[in-house]
């Protein structure tokens, strides 16, 4: 089992920064990959970005490339998010994987994630 605590939300103007933390605890030495989600209301989960230690390295989603950025270890995974847009807000989640690709797209999907943290809010207002 993994646990996940994730954290750094909040209400920023369009433009602006912020730093989401996942913090992990439990079986981390099992963990292939961490990725972050995101949820609009009335939308489906999609994802940010994703960090990996299989070999398929980090990824990220068109829409956040060059402004977002993903790094950290087993233990603490950070996203970097800068430029920030109204169409960011969300709910934002991490999420821990034990399976173990090559091909970073499928750390692309949730149903490749067994843990989840509880989210935090991010609104970006323009």
């Amino acid at each position: 089992q993994v646990q996940l605590v994730d954290s750094g939300g909040g209400l920023v103007q369009a433009g602006g920064s912020l730093r989401l933390s996942c913090a992990a605890s439990g079986r981390t030495f099992t963990t292939a990959a961490m990725g972050w989600f995101r949820q609009a209301p009335e939308k489906e989960r999609e994802f940010v970005a994703a960090i990996t230690w299989s070999g398929a390295g980090t990824v990220y989603a068109d829409s956040v490339k060059g402004r977002f950025t993903i790094s950290g270890d087993k233990g603490t995974v950070n996203l970097q998010m800068n430029s920030l847009k109204p169409e960011d807000t969300a709910v934002y989640y991490c999420a821990a994987s034990n399976l173990n690709y090559r091909s970073d797209r499928y750390y692309q999907t949730p149903v490749k994630y067994a843990y989840w943290g509880q989210g935090t809010q991010v609104t970006v207002s323009s």
